[in-house]
């Protein structure tokens, strides 16, 4: 993990989920998300202690199990409060709900891991309860409720509304649980005026406009992918079978709740947008072009 000054109160931890930190005074910090395990939770702390500055709060941005690991070693050493709005509140309050909702039913032991399930923290609503100097906004899409955050340097935390080009071009499929709310989310974005931007999984950078591109691209390729995989009538077993063979993918547990739940995302899209349609044929769902 390495410590990053990007303004005069705004620092960021780059790690695989990339670390907010602001500054409300010369002791005291905000953080921006706490990593995936107890492991990146104690590393934070490491470098917060480093510092010689003190935990005040965390912020959510969103309630996936690696934006929300660290919170419970985080606030059991440092009794600090953790913020997050709306669905990601309870989620983040009750953990379980994440592979419960991703699996569809009560999850099966191999898809309760650090991955998927983290651990239980004490969370309050994080509307007029932020300090002067940060805000929120919506960033739909990707998950229920999921927020960026802007801090008073003109720094721009924008969770996962955006995925690297490397994450992209090797696995394709990026998880979105609404993509009508992720491709506004993408159209929000490029009205964005700031001086620095961090996505959670990319790097940061003063420019995102060829990032939106990317990301926007490829989720127009999937959908055109599914739809023409639809053209013969398909089991939703089969158009994800078709997606991961299309993608040269390795299906395992938490690919198939992952992925799985994002081709059913595409799904839903393409039949609110009037292009496909189902029927049960023998007690099976079956998907097909109009």
């Amino acid at each position: 993990m390495e410590l990053i000054k990007v303004g005069e109160k705004t620092y960021y931890i780059k790690n695989p989920t990339n670390i907010g930190i602001y500054k409300i005074d010369e002791n005291d910090v905000y953080l921006i998300d706490s990593g995936n395990d107890k492991d990146a939770g104690k590393k934070i702390l490491k470098i917060i202690e480093e510092q010689g500055w003190n935990i005040k709060g965390i912020i959510t941005t969103h309630s996936n199990a690696d934006h929300i690991g660290g919170n419970k070693i985080i606030q059991d050493r440092t009794n600090c409060k953790i913020f997050a709005y709306n669905i990601e509140k309870s989620f983040t309050e009750n953990p379980i709900l994440e592979p419960s909702f991703l699996y569809g039913g009560y999850p099966f032991k191999d898809i309760t891991n650090k991955f998927l399930l983290a651990k239980e923290s004490k969370v309050i609503n994080i509307e007029n309860n932020l300090p002067e100097g940060l805000e929120y906004f919506s960033l739909k899409g990707h998950f229920f409720d999921m927020i960026g955050i802007k801090t008073s340097d003109d720094v721009y935390f924008l969770a996962d509304s955006l995925f690297s080009e490397e994450t992209i071009t090797k696995y394709h499929l990026f998880f979105i649980y609404d993509i009508k709310e992720f491709l506004n989310t993408l159209d929000y974005l490029k009205g964005l005026e700031g001086k620095f931007y961090i996505p959670s999984h990319s790097e940061a950078t003063e420019n995102i406009s060829n990032l939106i591109e990317i990301n926007s691209n490829k989720v127009q390729e999937i959908l055109n992918k599914i739809y023409e995989v639809c053209k013969q009538e398909k089991t939703f077993e089969q158009i994800l079978k078709e997606i991961f063979d299309e993608y040269k993918l390795v299906m395992n547990a938490n690919q198939y709740v992952l992925v799985g739940s994002t081709i059913r995302s595409y799904l839903s899209y393409l039949y609110n947008e009037g292009k496909i349609i189902y029927e049960f044929k023998e007690n099976q769902m079956i998907w097909k072009q109009i």
